[in-house]
């Protein structure tokens, strides 16, 4: 059972998030030539200004494009646990904004569509040995209902 959660890195979403601070993803925005970029960053990676000013981006989208692991991969180099549960990976295009990868809460490729609307949601990524859920974003299907 677990005690406490938190988030598997500093700065990729708000967190906690809550009524005041809904989910959502920490991006920034160039202030020299426009460039949007997650995770956000100091400096622009198109033309190198240090202008960027940090920016939520939205919390919903389109799914662009995905794969989907169904099978453990083989060992080596996969040294994960025996017991493998399929996932699937896409490509979010946040409106106005820039494409985002991320997992994806649905890893079944008959329930999922290339402009199928995706929301924001997190998801367990792991459990300390102190019982802290380590959580991560991921994108789930908007039709889904919310946990």
């Amino acid at each position: 059972m677990t005690t406490s959660q938190m988030p598997v890195a500093e700065g990729l979403f708000t967190w906690p998030p809550d009524e005041s601070t809904p989910l959502r993803l920490i991006g920034s925005g160039c202030t020299a030539c426009g460039l949007v970029s997650f995770p956000a960053a100091s400096d622009c990676v198109r033309c190198a200004s240090t202008e960027s000013k940090e920016r939520l981006l939205a919390d919903r989208g389109t799914l662009w494009t995905y794969t989907t692991q169904d099978f453990r991969p083989p060992s080596p180099p996969y040294d994960g646990p025996e017991t493998f549960e399929p996932y699937a990976v896409g490509y979010i295009e946040l409106p106005g904004e820039l494409l985002v990868e991320a997992r994806l809460t649905e890893p079944d490729p008959d329930k999922l569509r290339i402009g199928q609307g995706m929301r924001l949601t997190l998801v367990p990524y792991r459990v300390q040995d102190d019982g802290t859920e380590i959580v991560t974003f991921a994108f789930a299907p908007a039709e889904e209902e919310t946990p």
